[in-house]
């Protein structure tokens, strides 16, 4: 595998990616079940349905290493029902502009990999 391609769309393990691609595609049926629902969609929409499935593992670390940065390693006790809340809206956003947030991930995972290596 080309090193570039191994630094950056390898750099998630395959838990982490697996994982974030779950919630990825269970957002990709939900818009599927809501867009069968009111009439035929465009192609080219689609498309970007299942390319932000795909990218959406890569722009969750990147939102989580932003979050980790910002936050650290403090507890937050809230509410759940708050908690559950703002997580379900970080979904939803990062799976809308995964085509946006997943070359930063994808930069980040090259650079992290590289020092890594060195």
């Amino acid at each position: 595998m080309h090193p570039i391609i191994q630094k950056t769309v390898g750099g998630l393990s395959a838990a982490c990616y697996g994982r974030h691609f779950f919630f990825g595609c269970m957002v990709f049926g939900f818009i599927l079940y809501v867009s069968t629902k009111s009439g035929p969609v465009n192609p080219a929409a689609w498309l970007l349905f299942v390319l932000n499935t795909f990218l959406y593992p890569y722009a969750r670390f990147a939102y989580e290493s932003v979050v980790g940065f910002i936050f650290g390693k403090n507890v937050f006790v809230v509410n759940a029902v708050l908690f559950m809340a703002v997580k379900f809206v970080s979904v939803i956003t990062c799976w809308m502009a995964a085509i946006l947030i997943a070359p930063l991930g994808l930069a980040y995972l090259y650079f992290y990999h590289s020092k890594r290596l060195r």
